[in-house]
């Protein structure tokens, strides 16, 4: 594979499967011709998409975030992405374990809607999500569960014949017994596993951690999303879904499976588990898993909990940029826990405009990209995204003596992996202050003048609210436009 730049540490990446981290390659290193991005070899990513019954919360966008940017360092280490996401828009139970109420069901009757228009607004709201958060999609292979009903059947009759399924009264189910190594992603013991699936107690299950392959619609119940099968009538098991899907994006290519590390224990457990035994062949080489984003104090956000934040509540409706919620995340590494607060979103907003900043401050000639920064860039992306790492040389870059022309080069390719939209600040500089922006200047000034601060600062918060930042310097106000 011909890498981007020479001289550089190959890509290594912690897997959850082995709990180290391994160098990466990838299943196909002599790739066949194909419409996928980049120069090299080609690497088939998938990453669990959302269920589409409520907006995403911003625990969820975290891992979003981190998908993002592991296919970004791909695509920057020269590879060929064909990325995947499913997005689940039927059974996907409110108790992870096969019990409970369909959550697009329940999606429906809480907004008087039809189960598919509540799919279709969640998935639209969704997608505007990553949008905000400058996550790349164009490319994303997009398969809904609704659509891939055939397969899943099928993948399920393949079980049934192997003789690792059995029907009780509410649905067919896998038996993880006849399945060897059915803890090696989690690691835990089996006991322990068995112990986490007693939370949600099926009497007629062999063993605790069997899980469903296919549901019965309740007897006397007509659901909203339902199937003829050769067990009965209704609908596929969620771990079933993403099995399928996967497979189905990405052939023989099963490189990378990613998701929350809330995943692990079950829904990923169980998808490795049906996989390997319908096929007989390893089901995905690297399984990467991001950590928690907590409420501060250490509390895991989850809708459950009834404590989720959306992107609306918790930046856009307070006037910070979504884009300091990226910039905060790639503060924090991927595999630890990330704290939410809204001081701390506020102090990532300043610093995300405090290197706006010191970009615009370099002019918009790009020259040449320095290879020895670069270097140490890519060094610590291909240690397991050390995103934080990457950061200090980026700091580190900007208050060198280098010229300024080199220097925006420099993190304007850096910007590929980071997506905080470098690119576009300095057009933004130029844009033309309105008439009724500059008398709000300068009555700010003249309140400044008089050490009136509290109107002063009355007035820098019209303007922002106007979509303009004001900073105060040396040589006086600045005024710009915000990037977005």
């Amino acid at each position: 594979m011909q890498k981007l730049f020479s001289g550089v540490k190959k890509l290594f990446l912690y897997n959850t499967l082995t709990r180290k981290k391994e160098e990466f390659k990838p299943i196909k290193t002599s790739p066949q011709p194909s419409p996928y991005k980049g120069e090299g070899d080609l690497v088939g990513l998938y990453t669990c998409g959302p269920t589409v019954y409520n907006y995403a919360h911003i625990g969820n966008l975290r891992t979003y975030l981190f998908e993002d940017i592991l296919k970004r360092a791909l695509l920057y280490n020269g590879y060929k992405v064909k990325h995947v996401m499913n997005i689940t828009d039927v059974g996907h139970l409110t108790g992870d374990r096969d019990m409970g109420e369909d959550k697009l069901e329940a999606g429906a009757k809480r907004e008087g809607k039809t189960a598919k228009e509540i799919a279709e607004f969640y998935t639209i709201a969704f997608k505007d999500d990553l949008k905000k958060l400058n996550i790349k999609q164009d490319d994303i292979v997009w398969l809904k569960a609704t659509e891939t009903i055939p397969e899943q059947i099928e993948m399920a009759k393949i079980l049934e014949k192997k003789g690792y399924t059995y029907r009780i009264s509410d649905g067919l189910y896998f038996d993880t017994s006849k399945f060897k190594d059915y803890n090696k992603l989690s690691h835990l013991k089996l006991d322990e596993l068995k112990e986490g699936a007693r939370v949600e107690k099926n009497e007629e299950k062999r063993n605790p951690t069997d899980f469903a392959l296919w549901k019965f619609s309740p007897k006397g119940v007509k659901r909203q999303q339902e199937w003829d099968s050769p067990w009965g009538v209704g609908f596929p098991g969620w771990h079933l879904e993403c099995s399928v899907m996967s497979m189905k994006g990405l052939g023989e290519q099963l490189d990378i499976h990613c998701g929350g590390v809330d995943h692990i224990n079950v829904h990923h457990t169980n998808e490795i588990a049906q996989s390997e035994a319908a096929t007989g062949k390893k089901f995905f080489n690297y399984w990467l898993h991001g950590a928690f984003l907590n409420i501060a104090g250490g509390k895991k956000m989850a809708k459950s909990a009834e404590n989720f934040l959306t992107l609306e509540n918790a930046f856009i409706k307070k006037n910070i940029n979504p884009l300091a919620f990226r910039f905060a995340a790639l503060q924090v590494h991927y595999r630890k826990p990330m704290e939410y607060s809204e001081e701390i979103m506020r102090n990532a907003d300043i610093g995300l405009k405090h290197l706006y900043n010191q970009v615009r401050e370099l002019g918009k000639t790009p020259g040449a990209i320095i290879k020895s920064i670069q270097r140490q860039f890519i060094e610590a992306i291909n240690d397991d995204l050390n995103i934080p790492k990457s950061l200090a040389v980026i700091q580190e870059l900007l208050k060198s003596k280098l010229s300024n022309s080199n220097k925006l080069a420099t993190v304007l390719d850096f910007d590929k992996i980071l997506g905080l939209n470098l690119r576009t600040v300095g057009a933004i500089h130029e844009l033309p202050i309105p008439e009724r922006i500059k008398k709000l200047i300068d009555a700010r000034q003249k309140a400044r003048k008089e050490k009136n601060y509290k109107e002063s600062d009355r007035i820098r918060s019209e303007i922002e609210n106007k979509g303009y930042i004001v900073e105060d310097t040396e040589n006086g106000q600045r005024v710009y436009k915000k990037s977005v």
